[in-house]
């Protein structure tokens, strides 16, 4: 594997460069050293799909084993991106040792430098707890990129089709789940039915809920896990269930601060998969309350795709701040109403707080 390293790089390493050689571009990356936050960064931009890999926080004890620390990020980001393992060993098998040099041409080192840009527009979202920021590193290789010819692609699409090319097959895991999203509302009813990929994690799982509801993620959450088998679809929980809660994972660290019952930690790494069999509330927005059953319905092994898609729905979420489920049906009364004083004012508020009716074609586009 060749490292073609800036020259900040290689004074930051303490190596001597060692000779230029042709390789395989897909075997080839890029690589800048960027300080973010007071913590020593490194950019890894893949030479063939512009393929985005960064670790950060690193100390002298780990730039003494970088090179295992840049195989083993690209190991773990691959298999979050949901590629399979046999694929992953194919690729590092056939990318020898790592190797460092200088960069090859201007060319490169100006998509190096915007690859540096994007992690550096995405800085709050850096991981301290982690030197390979997986999540990262699939943020910024989803936005798109121009070859100067007025075309553009995205990063991950383009390393997608590289690793199918180079094994000749399909590069996800077929195996997938089925999930029944319900919102808990009295009055109205708003379901989704989703498919996922096994190995989604709680994080994904809720920008899948956020998209498929069509909330704008304004607001906290958190997952409440129950050990049980999965419940009639029509029955959603209630607080006089008599089973309790198995973990609560939440979104923010101040969360763990109060005391709990019920066990918790935090969402980020951890995986719906590991908590199976199971039934779940999602709690969205702690102000308005928006409850969400979550039930998987079926396992499947013929998914060949690594992001959710949403198989059928009914009804329109309540607008964002609506004042939870009493708001809303006031909200839907004046609205059925064109002859209320508030029907134009409601009518352009609810749009601005992103109501509109449901479409699975256009929230198919944004899963993927």
């Amino acid at each position: 594997m060749l490292i073609q390293c800036t020259k900040k790089l290689l004074t930051e390493l303490m190596v001597k460069p060692a000779s230029s050689s042709e390789e395989n571009a897909l075997f080839s990356w890029h690589a800048n050293f960027l300080t973010i936050n007071r913590r020593k960064t490194l950019v890894l931009m893949n030479d063939s799909n512009r393929y985005i890999i960064v670790l950060h926080g690193l100390k002298a004890i780990h730039l003494k084993k970088i090179d295992q620390l840049i195989v083993e990020a690209i190991e773990e980001t691959f298999r979050d991106e949901g590629v399979r393992d046999d694929v992953i060993e194919q690729y590092i098998s056939q990318s020898k040792e790592v190797t460092f040099t200088t960069t090859k041409n201007r060319t490169f080192v100006a998509r190096l430098n915007k690859a540096c840009d994007a992690v550096d527009a995405f800085e709050s979202e850096l991981n301290t707890d982690k030197i390979n920021q997986s999540a990262l590193n699939m943020r910024v290789s989803r936005l798109l990129v121009g070859n100067g010819k007025n075309e553009y692609t995205n990063p991950n699409e383009d390393l997608y089709d590289d690793l199918s090319n180079l094994v000749g097959d399909r590069i996800f895991s077929p195996e997938a789940l089925i999930l029944h999203m319900n919102l808990n509302l009295e009055n109205s009813k708003v379901w989704r039915r989703v498919i996922v990929p096994k190995n989604i994690t709680f994080t994904d799982l809720h920008q899948t809920l956020q998209i498929v509801f069509g909330w704008q993620d304004y607001h906290l959450h958190e997952f409440t896990i129950y050990k049980a088998k999965p419940r009639d679809l029509n029955k959603t929980m209630h607080s006089d269930d008599k089973s309790l809660p198995h973990t609560k994972l939440v979104s923010h660290e101040e969360a763990l601060q109060y005391d709990s019952v019920v066990p918790m930690k935090l969402e980020t790494g951890e995986k719906l998969v590991d908590y199976l069999p199971a039934e779940i509330t999602y709690t969205y927005d702690f102000g308005d309350n928006w409850q969400h059953s979550i039930v998987i319905e079926q396992m499947i092994d013929n998914y060949d795709v690594n992001h959710p898609t949403c198989l059928a729905g009914e009804g329109n979420t309540p607008p964002e701040d609506v004042g939870g489920e009493p708001g809303y049906e006031e909200f839907l009364k004046i609205i059925a109403d064109p002859t209320h004083p508030e029907f134009r004012h409601m009518k352009q508020w609810g749009i601005s707080q992103g109501y509109e009716e449901f479409n699975i074609e256009m929230i198919n586009r944004k899963l993927s």
